[in-house]
């Protein structure tokens, strides 16, 4: 099988590896996506060398998990994550093992992880290393654990949200014997690392077949188990039943809040444990999507919403919505602004200082400026500084 290009950059250091009597492959999500003609992500890599050869082999390595086997390779400004064959110990902490062993042959290696579509391993030739029939569940759009699905979840359970989250990317039915075993682990899911779990689940809203993972997380009771969801079960009737894919964390909270008001973007950040970016578009996006249930697309929403957030905002509202807006829309009319930034207006704060000299500095001044840009986005006035002043005359600002 020919490699394409992400396998070809790599392919020096699976060479270097096997230059020093070491097996190396490609391992793992890369070979999963390579079969189904997808876009491959990280390449990965399993060896039998020790990570303290790793480091010896390669000038920059850096050792993430390395007590683990995992190291992260540098080569030509790419990260490769390089993992020695291994055995795992149990899993007390229900998310790392105990213990490793490494081991020199990659039969064993395969057998611990998660699914049999990733179980899959491929040399520099591009010849396929399958011991669980992965490739033919791939062929039957199918999702199974390798071995013994209850102790694959019990061994970490945030391999439950992982199958969700490929149902929902790859469009795949989940066994009916691993979806069994999740059933019967599901409970597990409370003890996760909440961060752990936001990552999983906004990767399935994200996911092309979105609805397909929905349904899975609908039909399987596993949101009882999730932060938020947990104490309001019943939100889960109201996602809608034509949903398209949401591309982040941000935009997943802002249509939750707006089918739910009563939970505030706080709480959810708060129980997700969210960075400040995803609250701010949260925020963001449920004020553009308010403004727009009121007004439309106009002048001022454009202007006031960042563009970074303009698709998640088209997002948010066709899911809401019967109403289609695309992104398009929304840059016609930003391309046909008098401004783009407060800053580009020809009047500015000490200007408004030397109009009204007995005015103390205050309120007032941001208030005037913020009716000015106003005027000026909704093309009312013009932006020039004698046209911004006539029109103060006749609007004051008031400073009690």
């Amino acid at each position: 099988m020919m490699l394409i290009e992400p396998f070809l950059k790599a392919l020096p250091i699976l060479e270097t590896i096997e230059e020093h009597n070491h097996q190396a492959f490609f391992v793992g999500g890369c070979v999963r996506d390579f079969l189904l003609g997808r876009t491959i992500g990280d390449v990965d890599i399993t060896t039998s060398a020790r990570p303290e050869m790793i480091q010896k082999y390669f000038p920059k390595v850096i050792p993430v998990g390395i007590e683990h086997g995992t190291v992260i390779v540098r080569n030509e400004d790419i990260s490769y994550e390089v993992t020695t064959f291994r055995i795992d110990g149990d899993y007390s902490d229900k998310r790392h093992p105990d213990s490793v062993m490494f081991i020199d042959k990659i039969d064993k290696d395969l057998e611990r992880r998660d699914f049999t579509i990733n179980a899959l391993a491929m040399t520099k030739d591009g010849e396929i290393i399958d011991l669980f029939d992965g490739r033919g569940d791939l062929n039957q759009k199918v999702i199974r654990t390798v071995g013994d699905g209850y102790e694959r979840f019990k061994e970490d359970s945030l391999r439950i949200i992982r199958a969700l989250r490929f149902s929902s990317q790859l469009g795949f039915m989940i066994h009916e014997d691993t979806l069994k075993d999740m059933k019967l682990v599901m409970q597990d899911i409370g003890s996760l690392a909440v961060e752990r779990i936001s990552n999983e689940f906004a990767k399935l809203f994200a996911g092309k077949y979105v609805e397909t993972g929905i349904s899975y997380l609908r039909t399987t009771g596993i949101y009882k188990y999730l932060p938020i969801f947990s104490e309001h079960p019943d939100m889960m009737k109201h996602i809608p039943n034509k949903i398209t894919p949401l591309l982040s964390f941000g935009e997943v909270i802002a249509l939750f809040h707006l089918l739910e008001p009563n939970i505030s973007v706080k709480n959810w950040v708060k129980a997700w444990k969210c960075s400040n970016q995803i609250k701010k578009e949260a925020v963001a996006l449920i004020q553009a999507y308010d403004y727009y249930v009121n007004n439309g697309i106009n002048n001022w929403l454009v202007y006031s919403l960042e563009e970074s957030y303009y698709n998640g905002f088209v997002r948010i509202v066709n899911v809401l919505q019967n109403k289609i807006v695309t992104y398009d829309d929304l840059i016609k009319v930003r391309n046909k602004l008098p401004i783009q930034s407060r800053n580009e207006l020809d009047i500015n704060g000490n200007d408004l200082i030397h109009m009204f000299p007995d005015n103390r500095k205050g309120p007032w001044l941001h208030k005037m400026l913020s009716a000015i840009e106003k005027e000026v986005v909704f093309d009312g006035l013009k932006n020039k500084k004698s046209e911004i002043k006539d029109w103060i005359k006749c609007h004051p600002p008031e400073t009690n």
